[in-house]
């Protein structure tokens, strides 16, 4: 059976299922009682034809539904004459349901006029198509045309708006090269001025540290200068009273050196005129023989006797004319203990200097009571400690040095201080 009459029947058959009870349906039908007849055509075809080619009874149930329906068209096949103006499908599909003598040939018929009619169809189609798409060919030749132009005249557009664009990003490079340059120009000198800046707040970091340290040394001068009036003036006070002491004392010692009268008697009496010698008075001779040896001890001790008398001894250098051999420790007890028994037998003031300039840490020394002792500070030495004491001292105060050093010696009798030699001292210091 031609495809065209197969799908046509079919067609018939599933407008006609509708009209038949669930029992009158074939078994292999009857899943599709409830379908549309679109859908029995989509779903049931195959099923469909082979219940209408081998169930006669089926069939024929089709073929009265067709009588029915189109009674005409059924009178004519049973009479055979087919209505010339009727579809051959329709003819086809009916002879092969109705079934009236000689409906092959009406089926094959049907089906060749069908086909010719389905290609004549095609190639109607087939010259619609055609015409159509040389139509379409045509319009998207003028079409490809015009939006060829249209793209060479978009192209000459871009090309030259290209071109433009060219000019200006040689131009926007050149500023850019020229922005550059101005900028590492500018950099350049920026660095020169932040260097010239660091220079003039170096310069003006060390002229400021330069005069806050005038400031200080300043601050400090003044400062220095008011503690000075203040000492100078305690020291000139001090230095002044212990010369009235020293006058007084050397008063009182002339007294009754000279044995002279109390004050409040009359100073002459008209007897002490007369010229002779009185019992117990010293002659020029006997006065010559109480000149003493400058190695005589007893010499110390007169000096020592004289009011408020100052001994200012010369440490090492005593110590290393008389025991040398001792340690330096040594060495300074011993003395210091000789010089502690002189300052309580004599009264006088003792002050023992030791050269301190080479000593790595402070000496732990407890002075002893009545003798005053001191260390030259670093860069100094004892000889220069001992000058500045004389100098402190008031003129007219009895200063005894003891050293064994000529320098000093010559040194501290220019400035009124009577200078011994060491051995003078050690031998004291032995008889005592």
């Amino acid at each position: 059976m031609p495809g065209g009459v197969r799908h046509r029947v079919v067609a018939i058959a599933a407008d006609a299922f509708g009209g038949f009870t669930f029992q009158e349906l074939p078994v292999s039908l009857r899943p599709y009682a409830r379908f549309t007849p679109t859908r029995r055509v989509k779903y049931a075809a195959t099923a469909l034809a082979a219940a209408l080619e081998h169930d006669p009874a089926f069939r024929q149930k089709v073929a009265g539904r067709l009588r029915e329906a189109q009674a005409e068209l059924a009178a004519a096949l049973e009479d055979g004459t087919p209505p010339p103006a009727a579809d051959p499908l329709d003819v086809a599909a009916a002879a092969y349901l109705l079934r009236p003598p000689g409906w092959a040939k009406l089926v094959a018929t049907a089906g060749e006029e069908a086909q010719r009619a389905d290609a004549e169809r095609a190639d109607e189609e087939a010259l619609r198509e055609l015409a159509a798409l040389r139509a379409e060919v045509e319009l998207l030749h003028e079409h490809g045309r015009a939006e060829a132009a249209r793209a060479r005249a978009e192209l000459e557009s871009v090309r030259r708006e290209g071109e433009a664009l060219h000019r200006k990003l040689r131009s926007a490079l050149s500023d850019v090269k020229r922005a550059e340059a101005a900028q590492r120009r500018l950099q350049a000198e920026l660095e020169e001025l932040r260097a010239a800046a660091a220079q003039d707040k170096a310069v003006a970091d060390s002229e400021a540290r330069r005069l806050r340290a005038r400031l200080a040394e300043a601050e400090q001068a003044a400062e220095a200068g008011r503690r000075a009036a203040r000492e100078g003036r305690g020291v000139e006070d001090v230095r002044l009273r212990l010369l009235l002491d020293t006058v007084l004392d050397a008063a009182s010692g002339l007294r009754r050196e000279l044995a002279l009268p109390p004050r409040d008697t009359m100073a002459v009496r008209p007897a002490d005129t007369v010229d002779a010698v009185a019992p117990g008075a010293f002659s020029a001779r006997d006065i010559a023989t109480r000149a003493l040896s400058e190695t005589d001890p007893a010499l110390l001790d007169q000096l020592l006797a004289l009011p408020q008398a100052h001994l200012v001894v010369d440490g090492y250098n005593v110590t290393k004319t008389g025991y040398p051999s001792l340690p330096l420790e040594k060495q300074r007890l011993r003395l210091l203990g000789g010089l502690a028994v002189l300052a309580a037998q004599s009264g006088a003031e003792v002050t023992c200097v030791f050269d301190g300039a080479d000593l790595d840490m402070p000496v732990l020394l407890a002075p002893p009571r009545g003798v005053r002792v001191l260390f030259s500070k670093a860069g100094e030495t004892a000889d220069e400690l001992i000058r500045r004491l004389v100098r402190a001292e008031p003129p007219g105060r009895q200063i005894v040095v003891v050293s064994a050093d000529r320098e000093v010696a010559d040194g501290v009798a220019k400035a009124g201080a009577r200078p011994v030699a060491s051995t003078l001292l050690l031998r004291r210091l032995s008889r005592a």
